[in-house]
């Protein structure tokens, strides 16, 4: 069983190669590749669909229960900023540059390390399942969702993100919901029609205004925020129609199918979401993983953003080594160490419970 720094080098020299390997959203072949190879060089057998990656750890007990380690190898195009190759992983000052280098190349090397370590040991009281995914950027249906159903039942799920290694114990769920209110249309100058506009104002300071009656000890309140409206043909013609868009970030309070429901019961336009897959999720802070993270000085924290944690039906945490401040910007980078502390981390935390 490989030490702490040795685990930490040969994370490092993978990412590098990761990085070196342009890997954007539906286009992971190649990255797939390289850490399927990896893995196997390392004698784990390995399972593949499409472009994603999974393993069991090798004295696998279906009486134990799993934990799943995931994140995503899939990266963001690199913005007109970049003043480097974002495919040149060099090392300056402390830093590993390039482009998924913090989101989240060193959050998927550090736990592909972390499962290497525990690969072998026949004494585990946890079965470990790895997943390294496609298409998180993108939300994509061809990523972490499309092999879930593989993966078999999973006790809790560890998802790398960058986090300063810090604990997102909840993190909230996503719906884009596009409204139409309609009218009946008329001539501006008469007293014609039904103005779909003054019809849509109505729900739309219903959607400013409303708070749902349960909220989320992490984060609060449901938010909700009318974000496009559009309506009209020409000055003189009552519009029929108004349509506008409101984004609902929704707490661990709630299931999205609630909220939606809930919001249908009180306006009057038609709501249609685009997806409700975008799930919140939570995992109770007295869990004894987040324990150990807090006896280490980890903090916990509700996440704002989404990541592939909001596909899971199960408890989850959202914690990796990088800075989530870091993740699309120009020159992205992670510190060298972050990645060794990363491992460390996540291995004394998971030491409490395995």
């Amino acid at each position: 069983m490989a030490d702490i720094t040795t685990l930490s080098q040969q994370a490092l020299q993978l990412l590098q190669q990761l990085i070196s390997i342009q890997s954007f959203s539906r286009e992971e072949d190649r990255t797939a590749d390289l850490i399927e190879q990896t893995l196997q060089t390392h004698g784990v057998e390995t399972h593949r669909k499409m472009n994603n990656i999974w393993a069991w750890n090798k004295y696998f007990d279906a009486a134990k229960p799993t934990i799943l380690l995931n994140s995503h190898h899939d990266t963001v195009k690199p913005n007109s900023g970049y003043t480097r190759d974002p495919y040149d992983a060099k090392i300056e000052d402390g830093k590993l540059y390039g482009l998924g280098s913090n989101d989240a190349g060193g959050c998927l090397v550090s736990l592909i390390h972390v499962f290497l370590h525990y690969y072998n040991r026949t004494d585990l009281k946890y079965n470990f399942c790895l997943a390294a995914t496609a298409e998180e950027e993108i939300s994509g249906v061809n990523g972490l969702e499309l092999i879930i159903p593989e993966l078999g039942k999973l006790e809790f799920g560890i998802v790398g993100e960058p986090t300063e290694m810090q604990l997102a114990i909840a993190e909230r769920g996503l719906m884009v919901l596009d409204c139409t209110a309609y009218g009946k249309a008329g001539h501006a100058a008469r007293e014609e029609g039904e103005n779909a506009i003054y019809k849509a104002l109505t729900d739309i300071e219903w959607f400013r205004t409303f708070r749902f009656p349960k909220e989320s000890e992490v984060f609060g309140p449901i938010k909700m925020s009318v974000t496009i409206i559009n309506a009209g043909s020409q000055h003189n013609v009552v519009p029929a129609t108004c349509t506008f868009t409101v984004d609902v970030r929704v707490t661990d309070a709630y299931r999205n199918e609630e909220v939606l429901e809930i919001i249908r019961q009180h306006v009057s336009c038609d709501v249609k979401p685009r997806s409700i897959r975008l799930k919140p999720s939570s995992i109770d802070k007295n869990h004894p993983f987040v324990q150990a993270g807090v006896a280490l000085g980890r903090t916990t924290y509700g996440s704002p953003t989404t990541s592939d944690q909001s596909l899971l039906d199960i408890p989850s945490i959202k914690v990796g080594p990088g800075d989530s401040a870091r993740s699309h910007m120009a020159d992205e980078f992670i510190y060298v160490e972050e990645i060794g502390e990363g491992i460390e981390l996540y291995i004394r935390m998971l030491n409490e419970i395995v």
